[in-house]
């Protein structure tokens, strides 16, 4: 029997197509599934998803608004967003191969598409601009935080690269300003279990084994403030950020951690003093060793300092 393979559609405008399999249910059309399945989405943006042609089955046939429901159809769908914020500011390539891409991204800019965020986000300005379709970040970093960033290039060696990041055989150093405190024991080795918080938007630490270690180096020492340099050890959601705030020392410019803000309320001259600084590792293809700095900086700590 011959292996079935997807057939996605090309990407457009940078922008690939998300894929659902319809499973045995009730819909006596696409459209009543793609409500339900979708509550997010209204009726009326799916319909109008359907009558543009952003509907698509395996064989590249556009879906129409009254196409019955068949269970075990794949179907691709493109995600559009209504009224997308721009966002002012673009990142640097700083390296590219035949299969991979380091990039030096700014604050506030997302990596991936996600919620309100779709052409303004660093994979799919990439993909426009250098007509990657196979381009796929390796890790993640938040959209507050600045720095660098690793994007595989090819499908065939993508799993090279991501078991870099399983192994934690990747050696990352974050810099961040926040509160400085003599009395800690410097420099600190934090290790703690990170769990979902009652919003959805936060972490927080609980009991339990631990499944997060972040180790922290005072550089530099201006008042009531120092710069760090962070070097996690895992990569759990917002660690750095949880680690910080729950020694008592919340970044400058967080506006998670320890206090969340409203949605929306992002200060373009108050970015978040995080930046991933450095990253080191020997590359599974080639055995060399490779090494990254990002171009980027944060304030200086007198500014802060003078400013509050």
């Amino acid at each position: 029997m011959a292996l079935y393979r997807p057939n996605p559609p090309p990407n457009r405008n940078g922008v690939g197509a998300s894929c659902v399999v319809l499973p045995p249910g009730p819909w006596p059309r696409v459209l009543d599934f793609l409500v339900q399945r979708f509550p997010g989405v209204r009726a009326d943006a799916w319909l109008q998803r359907l009558q543009g042609g952003d509907v698509l089955d395996d064989q590249g046939a556009l879906v129409p608004p009254d196409a019955p429901y068949r269970a075990g159809q794949r179907l691709y769908y493109f995600r559009t967003v209504q009224a997308e914020p721009p966002i002012p500011f673009e990142a640097t390539v700083l390296w590219q191969d035949a299969h991979l891409l380091v990039v030096d991204k700014p604050h506030f800019l997302p990596v991936l598409p996600s919620g309100k965020y779709l052409q303004e986000t660093v994979l799919v300005r990439l993909k426009r601009a250098l007509g990657l379709v196979d381009l796929s970040p390796i890790h993640r970093i938040d959209r507050d935080t600045a720095g660098l960033v690793l994007f595989s290039t090819q499908t065939a060696t993508r799993g090279a690269y991501q078991s870099l990041f399983r192994q934690r055989t990747v050696d990352k150093t974050y810099e961040a300003i926040a509160p400085w405190n003599p009395d800690l024991p410097w420099p600190v080795r934090r290790e703690s279990r990170i769990a979902p918080a009652a919003h959805f938007m936060q972490q927080t630490e609980v009991d339990g084994p631990p499944n997060a270690l972040t180790h922290i180096t005072p550089l530099e020492v201006h008042g009531t403030l120092a710069r760090y340099a962070l070097k996690p050890v895992t990569g759990h959601r917002h660690q750095l950020r949880v680690h910080m705030a729950a020694l008592g020392l919340p970044l400058v410019g967080d506006g998670i951690y320890p206090v969340l803000t409203p949605e929306g309320s992002a200060d373009y001259n108050n970015p978040l003093q995080l930046l991933a600084r450095s990253i080191a590792f020997t590359d599974p293809l080639s055995g060399e060793p490779r090494q990254f700095e990002s171009r980027r900086t944060l304030r200086p700590l007198s500014s802060i300092a003078q400013t509050g």
